[in-house]
């Protein structure tokens, strides 16, 4: 049990890189994302008040990302690991959390995106982008544990 604690805060961290890299501004994912949050329409100067005034709660916001990603991550190791150890090959138990990922997850950010406020020339770029991350991600943390287990 320890192992797979161990491989979950891992994970968690991983979320954590994977995160700040895919939604930097910089990176077509982050100009998607920043379009969806409407700073495109903001000048230079509304932009920075907004970034100043978030900053001194940000670290509550990464602390809560990196609960919510532990229990992805948690989710993802776990099956895994109980999963080869239960005889199942490495290669066929990494579907469980694709499958996982495709009926949980993608079906979400969909509906989150399709009810949400996204402009529709917007939307399935975020859908890409939201779902595609959470991927990476978990196909990362599986990679992790494969070593593991």
């Amino acid at each position: 049990m320890t192992t797979i604690i161990f491989l979950a805060l891992a994970g968690a961290v991983i979320a954590a890189i994977v995160g700040t890299a895919w939604y930097m501004p910089n990176t077509p994912m982050g100009k998607i994302h920043m379009k969806y949050l409407g700073f495109d329409k903001l000048s230079k100067e509304e932009q920075d008040k907004i970034i100043a005034e978030a900053k001194p709660n940000m670290w509550k916001s990464y602390v809560l990302q990196m609960l919510l990603s532990l229990f992805t991550s948690f989710a993802v190791v776990f099956v895994l690991v109980m999963s080869v150890r239960n005889g199942v090959p490495f290669s066929i138990a990494i579907l469980f959390p694709i499958s996982s990922w495709l009926c949980f997850v993608v079906p979400t950010v969909g509906s989150a995106i399709l009810w949400g406020n996204c402009e529709r020339s917007l939307a399935w770029k975020k859908f890409f982008s939201d779902s595609l991350s959470i991927l990476v991600t978990i196909l990362l943390t599986a990679f992790l544990t494969s070593f593991f287990v």
